[in-house]
């Protein structure tokens, strides 16, 4: 069952791991050396994810082929 989403609603580690399916470990990784979805440091310990973000960054990876460069490394 899809979830629907506003564009600017913030998520949570759990909840944007859910939308795009990788573990909250990758996420932190991310953070920590970069390749990830934009993220809002809201403070030391709380993280959020804006849903635009998350969708831009799955869109940026979009391909056609594996021959195709244009993705982000």
């Amino acid at each position: 069952m899809a979830i629907d989403y506003h564009p600017d609603q913030l998520l949570n580690e759990q909840d944007a791991c859910e939308l795009l399916g990788y573990s909250v470990r990758t996420l932190q990784k991310w953070r920590v050396v970069g390749g990830g979805p934009k993220f809002i440091k809201v403070s030391s310990r709380s993280i959020r994810y804006r849903v635009q973000d998350l969708l831009n960054w799955i869109a940026e990876r979009t391909v056609t082929s594996t021959s195709d460069t244009s993705c982000a490394a």
